[in-house]
């Protein structure tokens, strides 16, 4: 049995970047439905993010469209704070997800002009159908948690999660623990069970640029305000992070990559690394930086280097897989077999009969902000 319906848009995630597009469209009055796979909006923040979690950027930086943070809110967001914020946004433009919704297909019908979107309920497994001129593609670049390969692991003796899975450390107290993975996350929850008294282990196998919050700050301050181009603020990047940490590579056992923190960032989506406290445990040696693993047995990690440590616990912080190619039919412009855009930024966001894309560029919430105004006001004119 299935329920059918019809409306202008049809928007796929209730994250941010969803949020952001319905609230968009609702202002200028145009009907939207949001489709969210999980039981609420914002799973990611709600369900998924560890404690300690601080927006890196700003709050100014962090904004949804036509919604400020509150004066009292402090310059770097915590998780709790940013949750309420959202809560807020949705009752104030009146937003209304459709949650346990997985979209199970998604195609262009020629001869309609229209876009048919199946969707299967979590509780009744029933299926929904809409049809909608337009379709946003709006699933977050952390979709479906990732944990590589890696030989022996179903040997493992000790607890294996995923980052998604962490909370805090008190429960690793006095234990080995060892992260895989020296991006955001990783680097952060290294640190956290490290003050939680854990004895942390953390895998480097990739270049990265370690900057501070305010380093960051300065860098888009200068981007936004002074449209200055991003090989000037990467050198200002460079030459402060030598200065205030000089050569990491004895720290972490790689170099910094060869082009600089947002070139990186806008080439191949690697993010810097803002230092909130972690590469002082590293230099101290409370945090111990080991290569990338060869193999595991019971208790004991082996690493590239021969070398092998126990560990009671392992958490993956190796990121996330897209599912959009599971479920979009007949796109082979706008996104590429990793759910990411192939048209570079500044149009990154918008693909042919009626398809967009909001969240995925890699550019944070403040690329949220810009994509979902851009869809909004692109489908206003077309109607």
């Amino acid at each position: 049995m299935s329920t059918k319906e019809e409306t202008t848009v049809i928007i796929v995630g209730a994250g941010p970047a969803g949020l952001a597009t319905s609230a968009c469209l609702n202002r200028l009055s145009i009907p939207n439905i949001l489709l969210e796979k999980d039981d609420c909006y914002a799973s990611m923040w709600k369900k998924y993010a560890y404690d300690r979690l601080h927006l890196h950027l700003a709050k100014n930086f962090c904004e949804l469209p036509h919604f400020h943070f509150p004066a009292t809110a402090p310059t770097y967001v915590p998780k709790k704070q940013f949750i309420s914020y959202l809560d807020q946004y949705v009752e104030n433009f009146k937003i209304t997800p459709r949650c346990k919704r997985a979209v199970e297909s998604a195609a262009y019908d020629e001869g309609a002009g229209k876009w048919k979107v199946t969707a299967r309920m979590a509780d009744s497994g029933e299926v929904e159908e809409y049809s909608g001129s337009f379709l946003v593609v709006a699933t977050g670049e952390a979709s479906i948690p990732f944990i590589p390969e890696v030989k022996g692991v179903e040997r493992f003796a000790g607890e294996i999660i995923h980052s998604t899975q962490y909370k805090n450390g008190e429960k690793y107290r006095n234990k080995r623990v060892l992260v895989v993975g020296c991006g955001n996350s990783g680097m952060e929850i290294a640190l956290d069970l490290s003050n939680y008294g854990a004895k942390t282990s953390i895998v480097v196998r990739s270049p990265f640029h370690l900057i501070t919050r305010e380093m960051g700050y300065l860098a888009l301050t200068i981007m936004v305000k002074y449209h200055m181009p991003y090989w000037i603020v990467d050198s200002v990047l460079l030459l402060l992070s030598k200065l205030l940490y000089g050569d990491t590579a004895k720290y972490y056992g790689v170099k910094r990559p060869k082009e600089g923190p947002f070139t990186a960032k806008v080439k191949d989506g690697r993010y810097p690394i803002f230092d909130v406290g972690t590469h002082d445990k590293v230099k101290s040696g409370q945090i111990q930086v080991l290569p990338a693993i060869e193999s595991i047995n019971g208790y004991d990690v082996t690493f590239l280097n021969g070398i092998s440590h126990p560990f009671d616990a392992i958490v993956f912080a190796t990121g996330f897989k897209r599912s959009t190619n599971k479920w979009l039919q007949g796109d082979d412009y706008l996104l590429n077999e990793d759910g990411l855009p192939n048209p570079e930024f500044p149009m990154h966001w918008k693909g042919k009969n009626g398809l967009y894309c909001a969240g995925l560029a890699r550019r944070g919430l403040y690329g949220i902000s810009f994509d979902s105004q851009s869809i909004a006001n692109d489908i206003k004119t077309l109607l």
